[in-house]
């Protein structure tokens, strides 16, 4: 009878190993079955009701016959109503409640011999709550349009270059596939072929198409727009990012609220207190019709729905904009959190190296210094290589590698050019390529390399882990929200620790900090009555991370282990949406509260109006669901929320501005 916010059921549909669509299905087959039986059953009752009636009022004589067809119409319905309700005793929880009161009021309805009312409550309730379950089925869209990305056909290029239509989950990782301007990416992959501009928005949400070409790592699902890639998959399925983020939102779903394990935990206790009321009723009026109508009155569909709906919404509503809650309860907690710990690599910043700035020796053309070094950046794997070619990549500057490159571990790259010999590299290889060679600069804190042509000294190049574009602007809009208490929380020196923190605008420094320094600071912060949020994405944030009030974890680039330990997951590695988590996180607490004093207030006032004989049963069943429709509606209303869009920064905003000198 009653709909199952949450409950987990099995399918009985066949799911592909490696497939996702069937993963999303809201109901299972057997639940659909379920709902269609029983709405099949109502209409079936309601049409003997409405002969019943008939008769009734259209022969004088006819009252017996029309008692007959309502006795029939009852128990036509009588079969859901009592199998919800010995189920309800086997496997309790707060919607067993409602079909256990459903059932008592039958027998009581029968008791009394009033077979019309016996027949039209659970008619008015199976409608009911069919259309509930629509509303709330509404709300998890989002799931369902995920796993819509990962069905259809793929092109598959094979080892003899012929391209072959198959389905989705036939691809496997190692597989080459081709994908054509429009459609969509299959899998997660790394472009091994052409160039596109690819929309990532129904993954990561970001706003802006990002520009890929070879070497570039995708997302399936992501939409390939305006060129023909081939793409080589590293992750399908449900390892895929797309998979992974279906699972966390169906976690997230099936996760119950603080507010509903609570009222479980009474239900026991309402369901007596409910008896007595309707006990004291009966002897005190000797209404029937009002002590079935305080028993249907006091079904508390409204109040068990409050905090679920509210949650399905602000959980739909954060994966529109790449935010993903592991649960329900994280809604809640995060509307708590009043100080910000935040990690620096790769949390702050890239956690990769940046071109911060160029010393240029006199004489040197800057077009042609950047040019000559990202050449030789392509014949290493150095991290300050991949930097320099990385930059040359945004800048638009042609950076093939020389044909004959050497690098020398730990010390640089050498290259044979028309113009002599290149040496990119550390203070002593240079020393043995250019005569009366000058120091590192000194100002300069962080790696340092030089570029040589021909045994002349072109270049020095600083390198640093630089602050995110986005990350001030995010720490002053928490800042706004009331986290005025931030920590940078890491393992890095403390010098540049607390340059970083100046430039972010954080006061306080905890740097040089092992894991469990880090999981000691967090636990001070809780024992000292502050409710802290986590940020972080690696190895050693982990503990600092199950330890927080709530956590959020970088899931572009943060590792496995920190994504999984998180609270929550920010998919586009955008610290804006930081800031959007605690706003959703207060609007979610808010309506919960609202819907919970909406669902307790009319509740007990349809109750009060029972006890006093105003309402028939079916009157009170009536108004019963319009509690419940007014308490799914207002959560509803989460649905519209449309933040800012945070987009991640394409990579030209990513490299630094650079400093000659």
């Amino acid at each position: 009878m009653s709909t199952r916010i949450g409950q987990t059921t099995t399918t009985d549909e066949p799911v592909a190993d490696d497939g996702l669509a069937p993963a999303v299905n809201a109901l299972s087959a057997t639940e659909r079955r379920t709902i269609t039986r029983q709405v099949a059953l109502a209409l079936l009752a309601g049409g003997l009701l409405v002969l019943s009636l008939a008769w009734r009022y259209g022969s004088p004589a006819g009252e017996p016959l029309a008692q007959v067809l309502a006795g029939l119409a009852s128990l036509v319905v009588a079969g859901p109503v009592f199998a919800s309700a010995w189920h309800s005793l086997r496997a309790p929880s707060l919607h067993g409640v409602t079909d256990r009161l459903i059932a008592l009021a039958m027998l009581a309805a029968w008791a009394v011999g009033d077979m019309t009312t016996a027949a039209l409550l659970p008619i008015v309730m199976t409608f009911g709550h069919a259309l509930e379950e629509r509303s709330v089925l509404g709300s998890q869209e989002a799931i369902r349009a995920l796993g819509r990305l990962a069905t259809g056909k793929v092109r598959r290029v094979g080892a003899d270059g012929r391209v072959a239509e198959v389905a989705y989950d036939a691809i496997r990782a190692g597989d080459l596939v081709e994908v054509v301007a429009g459609a969509r990416i299959p899998a997660d992959g790394v472009v091994q072929l052409g160039a596109s501009s690819v929309d990532n928005g129904p993954i990561t949400g970001e706003s802006v198409p990002l520009d890929v070409d070879e070497g570039s790592a995708v997302f399936g699902g992501a939409l390939n727009l305006d060129g023909t890639l081939r793409i080589a998959v590293t992750h399908t399925g449900h390892d895929s990012t797309l998979g992974k983020i279906i699972a966390l939102m169906q976690q997230a779903e099936r996760a119950k609220p603080p507010v509903t394990q609570v009222l479980e935990r009474h239900m026991g206790v309402y369901l007596a207190l409910v008896l007595l009321i309707a006990a004291i009723v009966w002897f005190t009026s000797a209404d029937a019709q009002a002590m079935l109508a305080v028993i249907v009155a006091a079904c508390p569909c409204a109040l068990v729905l409050a905090a679920p709906s509210t949650a399905i919404a602000g959980i739909a509503v954060g994966a529109r904009h790449g935010i993903l809650f592991r649960s329900a309860a994280f809604l809640d907690k995060i509307a708590e959190i009043d100080t910000l710990v935040i990690d620096k690599t790769g949390t702050l910043t890239y956690g990769e190296l940046q071109l911060a700035r160029v010393w240029l020796q006199p004489g040197a053309d800057d077009a042609q210094v950047r040019a000559l070094a990202a050449r030789l950046g392509q014949g290493s794997a150095h991290p300050a290589s991949r930097a320099l070619a990385r930059q040359a990549d945004a800048s638009g500057i042609a950076s093939a590698p020389f044909e004959r490159t050497r690098e020398l571990r730990g010390l640089g790259v050498v290259a044979d050019t028309q113009q002599g010999t290149a040496v990119l590299g550390r203070h002593a290889l240079l020393a043995e390529h250019v005569r009366a060679l000058p120091p590192v600069p000194d100002a300069f804190d962080g790696p340092c390399v030089g570029l040589a042509l021909d045994g002349r000294l072109l270049a020095w190049f600083g390198f640093a882990d630089t602050l995110r574009p986005e990350a001030r602007d995010a720490l002053d809009e928490l800042r706004t929200l009331g986290l005025v208490r931030q920590t940078l929380l890491t393992g890095d020196r403390e010098p540049v620790a607390r340059k970083l923190a100046a430039e972010a605008g954080i006061g306080t420094v905890v740097a040089q900090a092992l894991p469990h320094d880090k999981l000691d600071y967090v636990m001070r912060e809780i024992g000292a009555g502050h409710h802290p949020l986590v940020v972080g994405d690696g190895l050693n944030d982990v503990l600092a991370i199950k330890a927080g009030s709530t956590s959020i974890a970088m899931g572009e680039r943060g590792i496995d282990i920190a994504v999984a330990s998180a609270d929550v997951v920010l998919l586009g590695d955008d610290l804006r949406r930081i800031p959007t988590c605690i706003r959703l996180g207060r609007r979610c607490r808010s309506t919960a509260t609202t819907n919970a004093a909406i669902g307790l207030a009319w509740t007990l006032g349809v109750i009060a109006l029972a006890a006093a004989g105003t309402l028939s049963a079916v009157a009170a069943a009536i108004l019963h669901n319009v509690g419940t429709f007014i308490v799914i509606a207002n959560a509803g209303r989460l649905l519209r929320i449309d933040e800012p869009a945070g987009t991640t920064p394409a990579a030209s905003a990513r490299s630094e501005t650079t400093q000659t000198g």
